[in-house]
């Protein structure tokens, strides 16, 4: 690591030579593997990006110099390069680097994001603001091939194009998104015709023609020159040309003189250009090619054998795998059942489906809003679609399930994986806010269940029913509950008394978080507090009847919910409150009017006060009518 230990900002990467880069690069790419071997996390995009974030550090002068990285996976260098390989290894631990571009974190972080597409609007903005204000330098946008799926993307560049600004966009092409990319724009991307064997063509002629001295680097230009000429029929540049830019490409993405070279060329241009790397996920992780995902996210393992380190295995499956092999029985006896993804099949549980059903089947890319229409299209004509999207990634399509499904009244069904915390991926992807934006929506129907075992009912409800619905559950293992019974049809709108045992406190519940309830309860029972718990089931409709009748007997209630508190469940409870004349003494459990940090779940839910103990505490400040202290 003789040169990386010497590199604390992108100033002191420029003292070094050209030919220095590769061997730079190759310490970069073993000092990130060495650290995620450890701690785990997201690997794959910052691996293949090695070469490409040096060259591009090399070449432009960040900050003044504008990089704007789409996602963050691909950024792990970036971070490094630019004073934070000190701190690396908290990278996604408490208090620690978060996994994604942060604007706080560091001056070079020029915009954060979690969600792809974004960086070429991003980019394009700042570049029209240093115009406006006449303020210098470049500005670059980093994009994936499988960030280019997006319809954002598109938006982006037409604009960008035609605006005819000084702009550069970097196209990171590794042919993966989080599994392989799908789509048109994949094909023509593919590997075929642009990616390892053009650049392998094009360095065996280098090669070929260095041998012969009297040759020169003239006689290898021009060759070259012919080359690029010929490929402008078989590579994107044509795609992109058309939108307005000059198109630099195929490069090969490992190669950082190449790099440094297109980029340098790129930057003299002087109106929109593209340039195009090529590049391997998961270049030089152990295992990769035997990875589906390419090392995209990992957990701990051995830095020879590219195994994951033993750990305890435990036998309760994920809510993830439980949704997945319900839906796979489910369409095994319902020809009408299909399965879409937005470029998440493995993420959601799908990959089973994928497999028997291939036919029914369908990854969208990295197109959210188009996989909620399409959802839309398939129910007019009568099929069953089950939509599996992160619920993070769920928000990007909000007007379409608005409008092209809710207004319509079509039966779509979107289960949100990731509801709730999710850890140290942080806030750029918690899904804390989906019962807020759903319950608004006239015609949808909103459930939660319980475990994975409720999972399994509500997922053939949702089959039965003739009504947009969507079905929240987290990132977590189920409760070990029996799933040996077959599923049963929930009765619309009703919730579940789950313990009926005083009207002292009545603690209403969503989710897994009836089984802290039922902690709460037990703790109570002991200190002779006569507690009652309900499972709310459906956030939207409320069971009127039974919520109605226990708010009145209650002399205390206390609602618990991991979504923000602004429009929740904890809302929905007040707003039923005041239809029905009723003034409880209530206290609203759930996530306050501000974004949570990176951590374990466990601390996440305790810094809210989602835990037994957080129960408890509002109890007693609804007995002693103090005010809730609100975690810090």
């Amino acid at each position: 690591m003789e040169l990386l230990q010497r590199i604390d900002s992108p100033s002191d990467l420029k003292r070094l030579q050209i030919d220095q880069l590769p061997l730079l690069s190759e310490e970069l790419r073993q000092f990130i593997l060495e650290k995620i071997s450890r701690i785990g996390g997201h690997l794959g995009a910052a691996l293949g990006a090695v070469e490409l974030t040096v060259a591009l550090h090399y070449v432009f002068d960040s900050p003044i110099d504008r990089i704007v990285w789409d996602v963050g996976h691909q950024a792990h260098g970036h971070k490094i390069l630019t004073g934070r390989r000190e701190f690396f290894h908290t990278l996604k631990q408490e208090g620690g680097l978060s996994g994604f571009l942060r604007r706080s974190e560091s001056v070079h972080d020029i915009f954060g994001a979690g969600h792809a597409s974004t960086s070429i609007s991003a980019a394009l903005g700042i570049r029209e603001a240093l115009r406006l204000k006449g303020g210098r330098g470049k500005v670059v946008a980093v994009i994936g091939d499988g960030g280019l799926t997006g319809g954002m993307a598109f938006e982006a560049l037409n604009s960008a194009g035609a605006r005819k600004g000084d702009i550069i966009i970097v196209v990171n092409d590794n042919g993966m998104s989080i599994g392989p990319n799908v789509g048109g724009l994949s094909e023509w991307f593919s590997r075929k015709l642009v990616g390892a064997p053009m650049t392998r063509w094009r360095r065996r002629v280098r090669t070929f023609l260095e041998a012969f001295d009297g040759m020169g680097r003239d006689a290898i230009r021009v060759v070259e020159h012919v080359m690029d000429a010929s490929k402008a029929i078989i590579t994107p540049g044509v795609l992109f040309e058309g939108l307005g830019f000059e198109y630099v490409g195929p490069v090969d993405g490992h190669d950082a003189p190449d790099l440094v070279a297109a980029l340098r060329d790129a930057s003299q241009l002087g109106r929109p250009v593209v340039v195009h790397a090529c590049t391997t996920k998961g270049k030089g992780a152990p295992g990769v090619d035997d990875d589906d995902e390419r090392k995209h996210a990992v957990v701990p393992f051995d830095l020879r054998s590219g195994e994951a380190l033993k750990t305890e295995s435990d036998p309760i499956p994920t809510y993830t795998s439980v949704f997945g092999h319900t839906l796979c029985e489910m369409a095994a006896e319902d020809p009408r059942v299909v399965a879409i993804t937005a470029a998440m099949a493995q993420g959601t549980g799908l990959q089973e489906f994928s497999q028997r059903f291939p036919s029914r089947f369908y990854d969208v890319g990295i197109a959210e809003q188009h996989a909620v229409t399409f959802a839309a299209g398939l129910a007019v004509e009568g099929f069953r679609p089950v939509t599996a999207i992160y619920s993070t990634f769920l928000q990007r399509a909000f007007d379409q399930i608005l409008h092209d499904v809710a207004l319509q009244e079509l039966p779509a069904i979107f289960c949100l994986d990731r509801s709730g915390f999710v850890g140290a991926d942080g806030p750029t992807h918690h899904g804390v806010f989906d019962l807020s934006y759903l319950r608004m929506i006239p015609n949808m129907g909103v459930m939660a269940p319980k475990d994975e075992a409720e999972l399994r009912d509500m997922l053939l409800t949702a089959l039965r029913s003739r009504r947009p619905i969507a079905i929240r559950f987290p990132r977590s293992r189920g409760r070990g509950v029996s799933l040996e019974s077959p599923p049963l049809e929930l009765p619309w709108g009703q919730a579940e008394l789950l313990r009926d045992e005083g009207d002292d406190l009545l603690i209403v519940a969503v989710g897994p978080h009836s089984y802290t309830a039922l902690q709460a309860a037990d703790t109570l029972r002991e200190r002779g507090v006569g507690c009652s718990v309900i499972n709310a089931r459906f956030v939207k409709p409320l069971d009127e009847a039974l919520l109605t009748e226990r708010l009145a007997r209650a002399k205390a209630v206390v609602s618990i919910e991991e979504n923000a508190l602004a429009g929740g469940f904890g809302s929905a409870l007040l707003e039923l409150c005041e239809r029905q004349g009723l003034q409880p003494r209530l206290r609203r459990l759930g996530i306050p009017d501000r974004f949570i940090e990176h951590g374990s779940i466990s601390s996440q839910q305790e810094r809210c006060g989602l835990t037994p103990e957080g129960i408890l505490n509002a109890f007693e400040s609804l007995r002693h009518k103090r005010q809730v202290q609100v975690p810090a």
